[in-house]
């Protein structure tokens, strides 16, 4: 029997010892489901409730906490069993990718070991059939060559031998390709993944991880990890398995809550939402950070996105507020202005913080006045936020007072008559518990006044206790039109004015919601969040300096991991001070740079490298392929439908029309309307679908695609130095092919290009 056969017939016995495990995993699960309902419905029968004296009182709860912890162990129970079932019916279809044969130098017998998304026991649960690809022995497939090799665990360090790595494609429990690997792993696989067209969501590539990647992966020591990763170099999908990887190496401590990914755009969300379930664990917390502001700011402000900013930058020149636009951007963005916001917080603890009043009814219980008095009686060696929370108590005192003043007014009586005939039971009872000899009208109606008053004075206590009294938008608003800084730009007086008058507006720029909300988190308190013990930063070279010390700020005790690639930094004044440039001060960061572009062919990373600006650094990985094409013709309907077409014949499943900005996208999308059909995408877009798709160049981030249409490369269009990332990354989503269409003189960045490394038509 030859070796593939033997393999085969090895895949075949896994997959009876799996349908084993899964026959007695569902008998399992049916009789545990069974418990947990009767359980429910006999949740009360086993619990003796007595409350007559207080150790009847003390049995009784602690009854009813044992009862329910026994609720909750079977659930819990019941649940790990659901999801052992699906990774089962994983397995069974793929059971594994990889086999090394180790030696270990203290035994005299190698052990061949199958590597897979989870590891699989025999029946008596004694041996390992499969290993979970992040188990420690697991890192010699993906760092070892064949010779002398070692991996780490908690306890100590294991030496021996590699004497065989072989890799596998197993679909639908038939091997499809196995061949035996060197020095380099993954090639042969990932030149077959690569030439399949891009799937509606984006693959795990946990067969396919290259040295520098498994280095991201198992990184257990920075608590900074930057990865400088160069387009389609694999970041994304590295940080989601190191997601995968931390969480089953840390599985007693760290789920799926503790975990935050903050994503480019809510169609990247969708795009990576498969990922994790492939790799064996649930999905983790996601979001954008717009998402995140949009949640957090309290006050009721309209928030510009991070597109309408890029779109008002690349259309809105000829405005008359644009210099003064791009001038207070780049200030708002720096940490420059976060120091300004310090000094201007310290004068605050001695004046300036600006109060509502308290009313009810029309009538003010308290004024502005006499909370600012009161505020500032109190010593300035108390914090803002210690300082208002004296205040809520004061407050919440004289409402008190108030209410009780209320209580006899004519307004209570005429609530009480609508009330319903529950609140007049529940007066009457009340009444009788409270008298000796029954109950007397006037009892009730005490009681029934005293319940209305408390009723309607609770929204405004919620809003007390709530901080709503601080009125810290004028307060902010103070600071461009009161505040006289130390040190400011020269520009201040141009800046102030027109970030006012948007604040008059209530309405934030994007550069300016970060900075609102340190504000407001420095006034009414730090609500640092503990819980989250990972976070995975996606195009970090988009976010600006003043964005990142927020995060860092918000969550002061949590590892991050930013990704990102400096030459598709599409947010220029964001890239002075961008979290993935080298910090000095950092204490224990890590820098990984990948500098393999995997996603597209051979000719189009040599065509894009020209143009990128660290160019040099990227290496093409040796997928073949055609030479990108650029199309001179003025006409753009024609044009455009005659490439579609070609690139439907040629299998492609998607190609997207990859523009500038959204008024381009909408202008292609008139053209084309009725004659083809396709899905436009804009940032509110949440589903990732094959088929054609028009987008702005800002909502293709971190995606790829199989064919890329540029509408109009032309000088006119990409005219600016400004406009060179934005070229690049629209380039780099193609994977396959890449059309550029000009109807006048090509953009300067084609022609710094060398004439071979692409086709003009």
């Amino acid at each position: 029997m030859d070796e593939r056969a033997e393999e085969q017939q090895r895949v075949d016995k896994i997959i009876k010892a799996i349908q084993t495990k899964e026959e007695k995993l569902y008998s399992q699960s049916k009789g545990l489901k069974e418990d947990v309902i009767d359980l429910r419905k006999t949740f009360w029968d086993d619990i003796t409730v007595n409350m007559d004296e207080p150790d009847d009182v003390i049995e009784t709860q602690e009854s009813i906490k044992q009862q329910a912890a026994l609720l909750s162990e079977k659930e819990r129970f019941h649940g790990k069993v659901g999801e052992r079932l699906k990774t089962l019916d994983r397995l069974k279809h793929s059971p594994y990718f990889g086999r090394i044969d180790f030696k270990e130098d203290s035994y005299p017998e190698k052990e061949a070991i199958y590597i897979g998304i989870s590891s699989l026991m025999d029946k008596d649960d004694t041996e390992f059939l499969i290993y979970d690809w992040r188990a420690p022995i697991s890192s010699l497939y993906y760092d070892a060559s064949t010779g002398k090799a070692s991996y780490s665990t908690r306890e100590t360090t294991i030496t021996g031998e590699v004497t065989l790595k072989r890799q596998f494609i197993i679909k639908q429990a038939q091997i499809e390709g196995m061949f035996d690997t060197g020095v380099t792993i993954g090639d042969q696989m990932l030149q077959q993944a690569l030439g399949n067209n891009a799937s509606t969501m984006m693959n795990s590539i946990v067969a396919t991880i290259q040295k520098e990647q498994n280095q991201i992966i198992r990184n257990e020591r920075s608590s900074l990890l930057v990865v400088q990763g160069v387009a389609g170099s694999g970041k994304t999908s590295a940080a989601l398995q190191r997601i995968a990887y931390l969480m089953y190496r840390y599985r007693e401590e760290l789920n799926a809550d503790n975990v935050m990914l903050f994503s480019p755009n809510p169609l990247f969300s969708s795009y990576v939402s498969n990922v994790l379930p492939e790799l064996g664990e649930t999905n983790v917390r996601q979001m954008t950070f717009l998402d995140f502001i949009q949640k957090r700011i309290m006050d009721n402000f309209t928030v510009e996105s991070p597109f309408a900013q890029m779109e008002y930058v690349l259309t809105q020149e000829a405005s008359q507020d644009y210099p003064t636009r791009m001038k207070s951007m780049a200030y708002l963005a720096s940490l420059s202005f976060k120091y300004l916001i310090d000094s201007y917080v310290e004068k605050i603890n001695e004046a300036g913080l600006r109060f509502k009043r308290v009313a009810f009814r029309g009538e003010t219980i308290v004024s502005k006045q006499q909370m600012y008095d009161y505020f500032y009686s109190l010593g300035a060696e108390i914090a803002i936020p210690n300082k208002l929370e004296i205040v809520v108590k004061w407050l919440l005192e004289e409402i008190r007072t108030t209410q009780k003043k209320e209580v006899n007014k004519d307004w209570v009586m005429e609530k009480v008559e609508s009330l319903d005939k529950e609140d007049y039971m529940k007066a009457y009872h009340r009444s009788e518990d409270q008298q000796d000899y029954g109950s007397s009208i006037e009892d009730e109606e005490k009681i029934l006044r005293s319940q209305v008053v408390k009723r309607v004075f609770a929204p405004l206590k919620k809003r007390i206790e709530n901080l709503e009294f601080v009125n810290i938008p004028g307060t902010y608003q103070a600071l461009f039109t009161e505040f006289k800084p130390e040190s400011a730009p020269k520009d201040w007086q141009e800046i102030t004015e027109h970030i006012a008058q948007r604040l008059r507006e209530r309405y934030l720029t994007w550069e300016n919601a970060t900075p609102y909300l340190y504000f407001q988190d420095r006034i009414l308190g730090d609500t640092t969040d503990r819980a989250v013990r990972q976070m995975i930063i996606d195009e970090a070279q988009d976010y600006s300096a003043f964005q990142f010390a927020y995060i860092r700020h918000k969550f002061p005790y949590t590892r991050m991991t930013l990704l990102g690639d400096i030459n598709q930094a599409i947010y220029t004044y964001a890239m002075k001070e961008n979290p993935l440039l080298p910090v000095d001060h950092e204490e224990n960061q890590e820098r990984i740079t990948l500098t393999k572009s995997y996603r597209s062919t051979k000719q189009i990373v040599e065509f894009t490298k020209h143009f990128a600006p660290g160019g040099d650094m990227i290496e093409p990985f040796n997928r073949e392929g055609s030479k990108p094409v650029l199309i001179q013709d003025d006409d753009i309907a024609e044009t455009l439908l005659q490439r579609i077409e070609e690139f439907t014949k040629e299998g492609y499943e998607t190609t997207a029309i990859i523009c500038k900005t959204r008024q381009e996208s909408e202008a292609i999308a008139e053209i084309l309307k009725g004659k083809v059909t396709f899905n436009q995408i804009n940032e509110e877009t949440y589903t990732f679908e094959k088929g054609l798709l028009i987008l702005p160049v800002y909502l293709a981030k971190g995606i790829e695609f199989d064919a890329v249409i540029i509408p109009d490369a032309s000088e006119a269009h990409y005219g600016k130095e400004a406009d060179r990332t934005l070229f690049y990354t629209a380039c780099t989503r193609a994977m396959h092919a890449l059309a550029m269409i000009s109807g006048g003189k090509p953009c300067r960045f084609i022609e710094e290009a060398t004439g071979e490394t692409y086709e003009v038509m």
